[in-house]
């Protein structure tokens, strides 16, 4: 698995990808849960580890789940991120769902 500091990183991007999307500014979150916007800072840069309740705290006020934040570290996440394409292209209509099979086709064969 990797190093610590790069865990704290990639846990750290996926916090700050999930709240921009939901389009909160890093001040506004902060405040909103109840830090200080350089421990926020901090912790979406991977200079900091998020306590167990703060990470909690985090995860719940992003309406998100644990896998969406820890995906990338687990050594089995590819099933997590296997499971959320899988959802996303069940919902493209039947066409374009047909394009994404064809290229993930083409990709795995080519790389078998």
């Amino acid at each position: 698995m990797q190093n610590q500091n790069k865990v704290e990183q990639i846990i750290g991007k996926r916090i700050q990808k999930i709240r921009r999307a939901k389009g909160y500014t890093q001040q506004q979150f902060a405040e909103m849960i109840g830090l200080s916007t350089n421990y926020l800072s901090d912790i979406e840069r991977g200079k900091s580890s998020a306590r167990m309740d703060k990470l909690v705290l985090i995860i719940n006020a992003l309406d998100c789940t644990a896998n969406d934040i820890f995906c990338d570290t687990l050594n089995n996440g590819h099933i997590i991120v296997s499971s959320q394409l899988n959802e996303r292209i069940e919902k493209l209509k039947p066409k374009d769902r047909e394009t994404a099979f064809a290229i993930l086709e083409a990709f795995i064969s080519k790389v078998e």
